[in-house]
């Protein structure tokens, strides 16, 4: 039986990794500690996904470059605190290794920079899985298409091939900025009202629907 998609690119934060309320947490705990205004969880909520310059841009204005840094510096600290025990949410592990079983390459496109992505690979344990992953800080931040073109370049894959799987607008957006299918799950950063304007094929509540639907459809 053929694969509907030779290709599948997960988000990290928020799509296998429990990792949201540490990434609000860090930002709210490091805004407060360079003098800014505390962000509601809301809104510390909603610029998950995007790059960390233009996430903080988009809480704060164009803050100054030495407050970025501080901010920068104070949100690493906060979110190292709890990095190395990020789970992966329940049936992660087994949907990979499935869909691995089934010939299907698997990549990451991440907000996360490449030496925070590398530390969370190897604390997942199924970083074996994925063929190439790409990070902020070496492609245009979401939802720019530059980290799904490139994924499938390497893959050797069309769009028409191509499932890209995330909980954020911005992941949505840019699926559709590289003319790829694509699922939304709200069991991350992002509400069901932001998801749907970007026309994914369907919407999951938890992992384990996502599990039931990938087990179905590819």
């Amino acid at each position: 039986m053929q694969n509907n998609y030779d290709l599948i690119i997960f988000d990290w934060d928020g799509t296998l990794a429990n990792s949201t309320q540490l990434i609000i947490d860090a930002i709210c705990k490091g805004a407060i500690e360079v003098g800014l205004p505390m962000p509601s969880q809301e809104d510390a909520s909603g610029i998950i996904g995007l790059g960390f310059r233009e996430a903080i841009y988009e809480l704060f204005g164009q803050i100054p470059d030495a407050q970025l840094a501080d901010l920068t510096a104070r949100y690493t600290f906060h979110y190292g605190l709890g990095e190395n025990n990020i789970p992966l949410f329940d049936g992660v592990r087994e949907t990979i290794e499935d869909l691995v079983a089934k010939g299907i390459q698997l990549g990451v496109a991440t907000g996360k920079g490449r030496r925070g992505l590398n530390r969370a690979l190897n604390n997942s344990g199924i970083q074996q899985h994925f063929i190439a992953t790409r990070c902020v800080d070496e492609c245009h931040s979401k939802p720019h298409p530059q980290m799904i073109l490139e994924l499938m370049e390497e893959a050797g894959t069309e769009p028409d091939r191509t499932l890209m799987i995330g909980d954020t607008s911005f992941d949505l957006q840019m699926a559709q900025n590289a003319n790829v299918a694509r699922l939304g799950v709200t069991f991350g950063a992002h509400p069901l009202d932001r998801l749907q304007p970007h026309e994914p094929i369907e919407v999951f509540s938890n992992f384990g629907q996502l599990a039931a639907w990938l087990n179905v459809n590819v």
